[in-house]
Order: C-alpha cells, then structure tokens, then sequence
C-alpha cells in the first residue's frame, strides 16, 4: 500500500513530527512505501475559489509546490494527516493543502485516511476531528483508520512511539 503524511507541522523536531515518524517506521517495517511531506515547508498557497481547475481538467491555475503534491494524492492508498492544533484547529499550512485538493476533487484511489495530532492540552482536539470526519472521512467516502492524539507530557513519549509504530505495522 502507499501511504502519503501530509505533515502541517512547522516544527522539524517537534511532537507531530515525532509521531510522524514512529508510524512511518512501523508501515515501513510491515512493507509499506511511505511518503511524508512536510508542508509547512512548502510554498502553498491558499485556495482563490477561481474556478479554473473546474474548467480545465482538475490543474489549478496556481503553480506553486502543490504541483508536487496533487500526483502523490493521487497515487495514494492512504493518506495521513498529521498536524498539531493551533487555537482547536489543523495548523493552516495543512488548512491550505487540504482546501487546494479542491482541484483534484475526491481522490479516487484514496481508501483510507487516519489522523494524527499533537497539542499542549487534552481538550482541544473536537473542531479538528470534526473537520477531519465531515471533509474528508464523509466527503472523501473513505475508511476512518484511525485518530492519534498527544498531549502534553504525551508529546514524544516512548509510549506514544509505541503505539503509533504499532498502528502503522498493523496497516
């Protein structure tokens, strides 16, 4: 299976990245080809509601580092959205990849999704699952494989490594 990480982490090295990594290592292991992005490294820009990618085969009129994304969407069996949660929501590097797959529309090929986030606290998590479910789990017509959350002392834990190792060799 091809797994995509759609990482909106800014943070290199942080607890989203952590994350990120244990579970690739585990999909890795179990013989999985897994491609992470970092996105919040990328030139992405926010979708204009221009309507071109409607008039013209799915290619938005934007050309910047989403051109290299769309074919790894495309191409995915799964796609992973990792992100931590500024103010109850997706980190709006990831906000902005999300709305670009406006050009491609739903992912045919896509038949699974999961979610993996990380936060400073444990109650703020609602908005973005609820995001994650209505436009993208629904939208999409694809299998919830799961949501992963850290918090806190959570936040690159040997535990949290574990599991999240263990939900990617389990795929």
């Amino acid at each position: 299976m091809k797994i995509l990480v759609l990482n909106g982490s800014p943070h290199l090295n942080g607890a989203t990245s952590d994350m990120v990594t244990a579970f690739a290592s585990g999909a890795r292991d179990r013989g999985h080809e897994v491609v992470c992005i970092n996105v919040a490294h990328k030139s992405i820009r926010g979708c204009m509601a221009c309507e071109y990618c409607r008039t013209h085969e799915g290619t938005c009129v934007q050309k910047d580092d989403m051109q290299a994304i769309y074919p790894e969407i495309l191409s995915a069996d799964m796609v992973v959205f990792a992100s931590p949660i500024y103010y109850f929501t997706l980190s709006a590097q990831l906000q902005a990849v999300i709305h670009r797959t406006y050009a491609i529309d739903i992912p045919k090929n896509v038949q699974k999704v999961a979610l993996i986030l990380s936060s400073g606290s444990p109650y703020v998590y609602g908005p973005a699952i609820t995001e994650y479910y209505q436009s993208i789990v629904e939208y999409w017509g694809v299998e919830n494989a799961g949501i992963f959350t850290a918090n806190g002392e959570q936040n690159k834990s040997g535990e949290k490594r574990k599991e999240l190792y263990r939900f990617g060799n389990n795929l």
